[in-house]
């Protein structure tokens, strides 16, 4: 005979499915941060090892995208150490900067382009699990 769960139980597993999405998002968005800090710094030091184009329409200088992702990794590492303390201006901090990664990849592409499509994708299963619980339902 089985039994369906208490309202408790129910609330229970939604708490931990919360913090299991939250969890998961500090980890990705602080895995992302701290890549585009190393991807960052390869673009101020040494511009030499990403492909460039001249006939890319979002053309800017390899240096330049360098100080981007770097001042976006480490404000990426912030924000994902406030997700670990689910701070609500973490989750907002985080659908935020990860959009921001999207786009700086997005227009980064021809640079590297098989990172920036990983980093990409990183950032939209951060998205994704910041926005897709909502744990304050099950406090």
């Amino acid at each position: 005979m089985t039994t369906n769960p208490t309202p408790a139980h129910a609330r229970g597993t939604g708490r931990h499915w919360a913090e299991g999405l939250t969890a998961f998002a500090a980890v990705t968005l602080m895995i992302a941060g701290v890549l585009d800090i190393f991807r960052g710094i390869m673009g101020i030091a040494e511009d030499d090892i990403f492909i460039t184009t001249r006939s890319y329409v979002f053309r800017f200088d390899v240096t330049g995208w360098g100080w981007v992702h770097l001042i976006l990794g480490a404000v990426a590492v912030i924000v994902s150490l406030g997700l670990f303390q689910t701070a609500l201006w973490a989750r907002v901090g985080g659908v935020a900067i990860a959009s921001l990664i999207i786009i700086a990849n997005f227009l980064s592409l021809p640079y590297y382009p098989v990172w920036s499509v990983v980093m990409i994708a990183f950032s939209a299963f951060v998205i994704w699990a910041l926005c897709v619980v909502r744990p304050d339902r099950y406090a």
